[in-house]
């Protein structure tokens, strides 16, 4: 038995799933005649209280169209320094938007209205590149699992009022902070002029992510998929992954809350870490001691069955989800615990 905590992604669809998945109805998204996408589409939108949405294959892609959508080549974005769009994205900001970022050393990947406002570049300062949009990310990737307090980011959503501003948010784990923090959907669709929603991390299925917007705006992303390469055929059945998910496996993010904070208040016992981050949702960052070696630690884990992620200068990350049972907890934590 393997235990796989390197990410949300790996996970294999339910029973109940692949049982929506075949008996999906479907026709050609191009056209926008799937009718199972349409359904999905509807069902986001009308849950953010947002005006439109879109069916896109991958975060990154529906992220990237949002930038293109809200930009120009030559201006700018303001990120954290831990930002998906910047860190994860091969380098895309700048391949399909031709626009560069100002990143902010924030805190655990979250940045402040005060931040925002001080990194803004004076729009008749024609040196510099002109600041049309603010990107934040909730939860957090590398910030593990970090959620912003939604008052802050109605501050931010005020500052780019005032700066005549795009808000688009990266909500690939939106689920995860919606359900930790007991928060309702349409609160993000009033602040935030583009959303992007992962279907593939915390919810499980197969892939696919959904860009939701204003309607003025959302009227540039059919084409902007179009081309990034992202125009769909018979798309329903991984659309009914999505519907199927959103109505059986948003609850049980509670669960992999859970489990992840165990594993942290464990890791935070033992004599071989330095550190762990705080875990609010299903993300556990921890740093090794400096005697430990990474290489070492992660060989034997592997050893044991057990894959994790390194992050990088130190970072581990471990990721719990809907694949990760209770028995597989119960193996971990005993191994965690007897590591020498």
């Amino acid at each position: 038995m393997t235990i796989d905590l390197r990410s949300d992604t790996v996970t294999k669809p339910t029973q109940g799933m692949m049982q929506a998945i075949m008996n999906a109805e479907v026709g050609d998204d191009v056209y926008k005649e799937d009718p199972t996408a349409n359904k999905l589409e509807l069902k986001l939108a009308a849950m953010f209280g947002m005006e439109a949405a879109l069916f896109f294959p991958t975060g990154s892609m529906a992220n990237q169209a949002a930038i293109k959508m809200h930009t120009q080549p030559g201006e700018q974005l303001i990120a954290d320094k831990w930002a998906h769009v910047y860190n994860y994205e091969g380098g895309g900001v700048s391949f399909n938007s031709g626009v560069s970022c100002k990143l902010i050393d924030g805190n655990r990947g979250m940045i402040t209205a005060a931040q925002v406002e001080e990194n803004i570049n004076p729009p008749d300062f024609y040196h510099s590149p002109l600041t049309s949009l603010v990107c934040l990310e909730n939860t957090t990737n590398k910030g593990g699992g970090a959620c912003y307090d939604f008052s802050e980011i109605e501050k931010i959503r005020r500052v780019c009022n005032n700066h005549n501003l795009g808000l688009h948010l990266d909500g690939a784990r939106i689920w995860n902070a919606l359900v930790a923090k007991k928060e309702d959907p349409k609160d993000y669709g009033k602040v935030f002029d583009t959303i992007s929603v992962c279907l593939s991390k915390g919810l499980g299925t197969p892939m696919g992510s959904v860009l939701l917007g204003k309607s003025e705006i959302m009227k540039k992303a059919m084409r902007t998929r179009k081309v990034l390469g992202g125009g769909m055929r018979q798309i329903g059945f991984m659309a009914a992954a999505g519907i199927y998910a959103l109505d059986n496996h948003l609850d049980r993010l509670a669960d992999d809350h859970k489990k992840a904070s165990e594993i942290s208040e464990l890791l935070s016992k033992q004599s071989y870490i330095k550190k762990v981050e705080p875990t609010e949702t299903n993300i556990v960052i921890f740093y090794l001691s400096e005697h430990i070696s990474e290489e070492k630690f992660m060989d034997d884990l592997l050893q044991k069955n057990i894959k994790i992620s390194s992050m990088g200068q130190g970072k581990l990350r471990i990721v719990t989800h809907l694949d990760y049972t209770d028995g597989m907890h119960g193996k971990f934590l005993e191994i965690l615990k007897k590591y020498k």
